[in-house]
């Protein structure tokens, strides 16, 4: 199989420098690489302009949902790229890390997206600077996609993991991006990136592939650009020094080489659980994906009383690591990636054992495979007695099941051996004395990205050592690169230019879209509750009448609530304090603001969401009067899931005034706003006015249904709804078809156009039940007045629909809504 190159929205094959990629496990060849010939420089003007164009074009929001999209795609395929990975030498579990562990960070990326990011195509931060005394002259920050392309370039180890991770931040900050795996494993890259072009769902020009020698790709980076490197800290150093990128103002992120170390604390002796998990995760991280992971365990610290205690312990559970071909499913411990690789380790094992003792090496036989053919090895553990004097353990990496113990004195002792690793990606501590773990935590703070604290109380839903999260920083200091990945949305950052920007409250919210404190309100004929969230204006505003409060409000609200604070209760205890008298509570404040500004009447506002930034400026007492400027301050658009009404989430700012039109209160609420249905309003008003246009001589864009057919069509099913005629066939559907169908109905999706409901006849119309149109049209009306009536009168009630089975009140509306929508655009009578 000779893997193509994906290269300014085509497939292209290199020009002839083949390069063999091999199955780890059987030696044999398993595709062909070959980047020759490629205009790469092309491809980086490419992503700069068509890619950057359509990308960055995209709100953060709609990036979000495409990650969504493109996971559930891959996740649907994932079987063929299990039957890849182990051919790559990884166990199943090291292919679920890895394939299913990369779709999952898209996943975790959309969901931060949907429930953080605004749906515009820049992002601005949370505050607002005041630079002038009197609040004219304002500053704020934001940011936008770095107008440039974004060079990935991969280890071997994950193949999916290592392209997906990197993806998921620069997709969702809008900049495109060019990936370039490791030869090794890459025809795993390819599969997976095939998969996500062929989706179809990425804009042209957001990902170009390089399946292999990436060749003078580097020389092409500019201004603007950035390159993110998973390596050896050798060639990431060399890539660093380019003229390119050292010359340039060129983004570099280095994730390199990393001696990671595990802490077994003084107080874990053998017989506790936090020895036994000590040995478990120390044995998983040297035998997972067989070592090859840039944050396993390379360096094992443990009390000097207890080194014999853990060597033993260790060395009996790797003897238990049954280790050979990943398709036998007793196999727990595959392949190294190839034979070049597995020479480097065998290099680093000798200069290893240069410097420290080799105490332990697996004698295992291998299952369904011979060292011969395949990149095995067995796990090695090498003894360092003196880790403060022999720094080889702490200079040499074997990327592979090799691991150092190491003995201590102390936690001083503990932290001065792991420093010497200078800068890793990751330390654990495994200990159930806080005082001790928290010690070795703080101080080894500066030298580690991450700290993996274990005990008994974590340890059944503890993540591992070896496991960077996608809402976690991933990355360390010194010899591991000094870069960051990941991190939640803090990763973002990389890819986006941070900008100040400056003016007046009106330019700033017309500049982010965001209400600012000071800017005009633009007050609406229509009270801001009333309207959907499309309907909604960042700026509308509603000022509401005025409300004086009483000593009966202060006593009332204590009683109701149970907070019986002296300062709203008590006149004799305010000496000393900054009240006058009693106080009315802050929490009653914003109770009597929401009574002042809510509408009563049934609307598009769903419910309250949530609280943000209350304050309280000055005291409010019995005879003070209060009243409320309500705001739109942001629009954050959100997906649903399940059997929700489509809604986004409106965030109002409430500003409390006294009678002396001093501020006492801010707080920003937020509410859930329904979004305007697609869907006729089943009122009379609407139906008779849209039953006015449907003639006799009215034809159907597709179907056989004459007008009157249709109209009392509409109306047998207005009867079902409430049990007046009954279902002459029940669709036979099981539970998890009924659920989904009936989380449709509440999406703004419609009914597919010629779809057969159960009991229907499929070539003829019924009889007609009425002496003419007209007579129909008004059954219809009347029905659904009948309807309204019925569910006033019996809310609970619910009847058989011929498809979705029993339903209620809620679900035969949104039923109702949709179907006459699908009828009357069949006659064409809603154009």
């Amino acid at each position: 199989m000779r893997l193509s190159n994906y290269i300014c929205g085509n497939w292209v094959l290199g020009k002839g420098d083949e390069i063999p990629v091999l199955d780890s496990v059987t030696g044999q060849v398993v595709a062909i690489s070959d980047t020759s010939g490629l205009d790469l420089g092309l491809a980086t003007d490419y992503a700069r302009t068509v890619g950057y164009k359509n990308l960055s074009a995209l709100t953060f929001y709609d990036r979000g949902q495409l990650l969504k999209k493109i996971a559930l795609y891959l996740l649907e395929r994932k079987q063929k790229y299990y039957e890849l990975s182990y051919r790559t030498g990884a166990t199943k579990v090291d292919s679920w890390v890895d394939i299913e562990g990369g779709f999952g960070t898209f996943f975790t990326y959309s969901g931060l997206a949907k429930r953080m990011l605004p749906n515009t195509t820049f992002w601005v931060e949370t505050g607002v600077e005041k630079l002038s005394a009197e609040g004219s002259h304002l500053g704020l920050h934001i940011l936008t996609p770095s107008e440039g392309v974004s060079v990935q370039i991969n280890a071997y180890n994950f193949p999916v993991w290592g392209m997906m991770e990197k993806l998921s931040t620069s997709l969702l900050a809008g900049v495109p991006s060019i990936v370039k795996p490791a030869t090794p494993g890459c025809y795993l890259t390819h599969a997976v990136f095939q998969d996500i072009i062929g989706s179809g769902l990425l804009p042209e020009g957001a990902l170009q592939l390089v399946c292999g020698d990436p060749g003078n790709l580097l020389e092409y980076v500019q201004d603007g650009d950035s390159v993110l490197f998973t390596g050896s800290a050798s060639t990431g150093r060399k890539l660093k020094s380019m003229p390119q990128i050292a010359g340039s103002t060129v983004r570099f992120n280095m994730e390199a080489d990393s001696l990671n170390c595990s802490i077994l604390g003084p107080d874990a002796k053998v017989g506790t659980p936090e020895f036994d998990l000590f040995i478990r995760e120390v044995r998983n991280e040297i035998t997972t994906k067989a070592g090859q992971k840039c944050t396993a365990i390379r360096r094992i610290l443990v009390p000097e009383d207890q080194v014999e205690a853990v060597q033993k312990a260790l060395s009996s559970a790797l003897d238990q690591v049954p280790i050979g071909n990943p398709l036998n499913k007793q196999t727990r411990m595959g392949a190294i990636a190839g034979k070049e690789q597995l020479d480097t380790l065998k290099e680093k094992i000798q200069l290893l054992a240069g410097g420290s003792e080799l105490i332990y090496e697996g004698k295992h036989q291998l299952i369904d495979a011979d060292f011969t053919n395949g990149s095995f090895i067995t796990p090695r553990l090498f003894f360092n007695p003196r880790p403060l004097e022999s720094d080889i353990s702490h200079e040499t990496e074997a990327f592979g099941p090799v691991a150092t113990i190491m003995p201590y004195t102390d936690a001083e002792q503990a932290v001065s051996i792991a420093r010497k690793g200078k800068g890793s990606l990751v330390a654990s501590v495994v200990s159930n004395n806080t005082a001790f773990a928290s010690e070795v935590a703080w101080r080894l703070a500066t030298t580690h990205g991450r700290i993996y604290i274990l005990n008994r109380d974590n340890a059944q839903e503890g993540t591992g050592h070896g496991s960077p999260l996608p809402t976690m920083m991933h990355g360390g200091p010194g010899r591991a690169g000094g870069g960051e990945e990941l991190g939640g949305l803090k990763g973002l950052h990389f890819f986006l230019q941070k900008t100040a920007v400056q003016g007046s409250p009106d330019m700033l919210r017309a500049v982010s879209k965001i209400h600012i404190p000071g800017a005009q309100y633009r007050f609406t004929q229509v009270h801001p509750f009333q309207l959907h969230f499309e309907e909604i204006q960042v700026g509308d505003s509603l000022q509401t009448a005025n409300r004086t409060i009483t000593e009966a409000d202060i006593v009332n609200f204590s009683n109701v609530s149970w907070d019986h604070f002296y300062a709203h209760t008590d006149s004799t205890s305010l000496t000393g304090t900054i009240f006058d008298r009693v106080v009315a509570h802050g929490y009653f404040l914003l109770s009597a603001a929401a009574g002042l500004f809510v509408s009563g009447k049934k609307g598009p506002v769903i419910a309250n969401y949530g609280l943000e930034d209350a304050s309280f400026f000055k005291p409010v007492y019995a005879g003070d009067t209060i009243g409320v400027f309500l705001t739109a301050k942001e629009k954050i658009n959100r997906g649903v899931k399940g059997r929700n009404i489509p809604s986004g989430v409106v965030k109002w700012l409430v500003e409390v005034y006294n009678q002396r039109n001093e501020l006492v209160c801010v707080a920003t609420i937020l509410t859930l706003v329904a979004k305007k249905s697609p869907f006729i309003a089943l009122n009379s008003i609407t139906l008779k006015k849209v039953l006015e246009t449907l003639s006799e001589s009215s034809t159907p864009r597709w179907g056989l249904m004459t007008p009157q057919n249709m109209v009392e069509h509409l109306e047998h099913f207005v009867h079902l709804s409430m049990g007046r005629e009954t279902v002459d066939e029940q669709a036979n559907l099981d539970s998890e078809q009924l659920d989904r169908l009936k989380d449709w109905l509440y999406k703004h999706k419609p009914i597919s156009q010629g779809l057969k409901y159960p009991g229907l006849p499929l070539e003829s119309n019924a009889p007609l039940k009425y002496k003419d149109l007209s007579s129909a049209k008004k059954a219809l009306i009347k029905s659904f007045e009948d309807f309204s009536v019925y569910y006033n009168e019996v809310p609970e009630a619910q009847h058989p629909h011929p498809l979705f089975g029993p339903i209620n009140k809620e679900m035969w509306e949104l039923f109702h809504a949709k179907h006459v929508t699908y009828h009357f655009n069949q006659f064409g009578i809603l154009d």
